[in-house]
């Protein structure tokens, strides 16, 4: 065996790789699952520097991953691999988050109709004409926003604690609500506490029920992002224009109803921040969606991924690579 092992090593050596090297040596063929190649992109979007994750295969169908708060397309990481043997995998980071630039804001507007419009440009820059969408978090106002712009470029959605009825904002939100009402920099500034290490820990682990499967990677990289200079604000600017948000609850409950998308819905139960009652009105307006209810709390993957990544490749197999 050990002169095998150095055959194998000397045939890789000279240009065979070590896998096939070694099972030419010793006559077994053993099968190794392909990894996934993910690229690590960007695209000037309107003087900006969008950064975007890639995978997959060019001519796959599309689909769209869009993060949610304080993270980015980091989210998905995991995720990503799984998917990109079939599909063609897109996840930007929006603007303020993760890679992606961090414009002045005095020159940039830091809003959900800001980012849908440069995710939508992205998009046509690659020629993109159909996807489906998961949305998660602020990725849920975000992608609905490109669903009303074009709501037959949509061939499904996969929705994961991200809100679309008044059912969803629970007693979280009050603080920024209060803030929506009166607008003043003393409510601005009693929100400052969200983007801070301890509320960025809490959103990764609170209701998860094994923590250690939760890398403290996560808030470590995520805080260090909000901590750059100036990005609080970006932040406080964001919950502000969350509020656009919600009059548009009633639009895309329309284009649910209308169009119907295939949608699965992967929503973890202990949320604070969007809690389970977010997740069952969408029954109202998508009766054929199909509803799991997970026992973890906001970053869902982050600890379910072995439930979530089958639920997903089944309907994603079923309901979008049959109709691209």
């Amino acid at each position: 065996m050990k002169g095998l092992l150095i055959c194998a090593l000397l045939a890789g050596l000279a240009g065979a790789p070590a896998g096939e090297a070694f099972a030419a040596a010793t006559g077994t063929r053993t099968a190794v699952p392909a990894v996934a190649t993910v690229h690590y992109r960007s695209a000037d979007i309107d003087g900006v520097d969008l950064f975007y994750r890639e995978a997959g295969p060019a001519d796959g169908p599309v689909v769209l991953l869009l993060h949610g708060f304080p993270t980015s397309s980091h989210m998905f990481r995991n995720l990503i691999p799984l998917l990109a043997d079939r599909y063609h995998v897109i996840a930007p980071d929006y603007p303020g988050f993760g890679q992606s630039g961090s414009p002045d804001r005095a020159t940039f507007a830091y809003t959900f109709a800001r980012y849908a419009e440069m995710v939508d440009t992205l998009l046509k820059q690659k020629g993109v004409a159909r996807y489906a969408m998961y949305v998660m978090d602020y990725g849920a106002p975000v992608g609905y926003r490109l669903a009303l712009k074009n709501p037959e470029q949509v061939s499904g959605l996969i929705i994961q604690n991200g809100n679309a009825y008044d059912e969803g904002l629970g007693a979280f939100w009050n603080p920024i609500k209060a803030y929506w009402t009166e607008g003043t920099a003393e409510r601005r500034e009693a929100l400052a506490g969200l983007v801070t290490l301890d509320i960025t820990k809490f959103q990764y682990t609170d209701g998860v029920k094994d923590l250690t499967r939760i890398s403290p990677d996560n808030w470590i990289h995520d805080q260090a992002l909000l901590d750059r200079p100036g990005n609080k604000d970006i932040q406080l600017d964001l919950f502000y224009d969350y509020r656009t948000n919600v009059p548009l609850y009633p639009e895309f409950q329309a284009f649910f109803r209308k169009q119907q998308p295939p949608t699965l819905i992967v929503w973890g139960k202990n949320d604070k921040i969007f809690p389970e009652e977010g997740a069952h009105p969408y029954l109202r307006d998508l009766p054929q969606a199909e509803l799991h209810i997970l026992d973890t709390g906001h970053f869902a993957l982050e600890d379910k991924l072995d439930e979530m990544a089958p639920l997903i490749r089944d309907f994603l197999d079923r309901k979008v690579a049959t109709v691209n």
